[in-house]
């Protein structure tokens, strides 16, 4: 096999991995649309919006999914005149919208959730060790992605006021979620968790480095 001859080359050809991964997960998302009668745009904001108690505003919504305020804007418009969203104004603020899924919207979800995505299935095809190994892989490209701004962070249990890695001795369930004070493994790290809180910077970097260096050792008891 041939051997990369740079760090640079190796990460390129991670990158052209996911690139690939992606357009399945784009191919996905049309097929959904399709199903739905809905844009792939209107449907991640209802997939954003399923799990958020409360709603959100239209800048955070915009945030979330990466894309211009007045794309949002005009997506969730759209929503609005299907019944599939609500629209109410804030207190304090009579400009500012706050934005929440209606029973219509999740009805169209659950309709369409039955199927496994494509995505899903290369995934479930994976041994589960790989399974956890990748999921966080993916926790630290996402933590290093929210480092460099390129997107906002998200509610992942390493961002958690309410997590605490690597305390228990259990290799198969080091961390600790003190909102529902539990121990749970890494295969069950959430990426976007109802009951997330952001802990404060400082809190937050010393959860990282807690998380990462005891990622990056064997497990008690291996």
């Amino acid at each position: 096999m041939e051997t990369p001859k740079n760090p640079t080359e190796l990460s390129h050809r991670i990158r052209e991995g996911l690139s690939r991964v992606a357009m399945a997960m784009r191919i996905d998302d049309w097929r959904r649309s399709k199903a739905t009668g809905l844009n792939p745009t209107q449907l991640s904001i209802l997939d954003l919006l399923e799990g958020r108690a409360g709603g959100m505003g239209v800048k955070d919504i915009a945030a979330q999914l990466g894309v211009a305020q007045p794309t949002a804007t005009d997506s969730i418009a759209a929503l609005e005149r299907k019944g599939f969203v609500l629209k109410r104004g804030t207190d304090g603020d009579r400009r500012a919208v706050n934005v929440d899924i209606a029973a219509e919207g999740r009805s169209a979800l659950q309709a369409d959730g039955a199927a496994r995505s494509s995505a899903e299935q290369a995934v479930e095809a994976l041994p589960i060790d790989e399974q956890q190994d990748l999921l966080v892989t993916l926790v630290k490209m996402i933590r290093h992605l929210q480092s460099l701004d390129v997107i906002p962070i998200q509610r992942m249990c390493t961002t958690c006021r309410y997590f605490a890695p690597f305390v228990h001795a259990d290799a198969a369930h080091p961390h600790h979620c003190h909102f529902v004070n539990a121990a749970f493994g890494q295969r069950d790290l959430r990426i976007d968790c109802r009951e997330h809180e952001t802990a404060d910077p400082a809190s937050r970097a010393a959860t990282w480095d807690a998380f990462r260096q005891g990622s990056a050792s064997p497990p008690p008891g291996s």
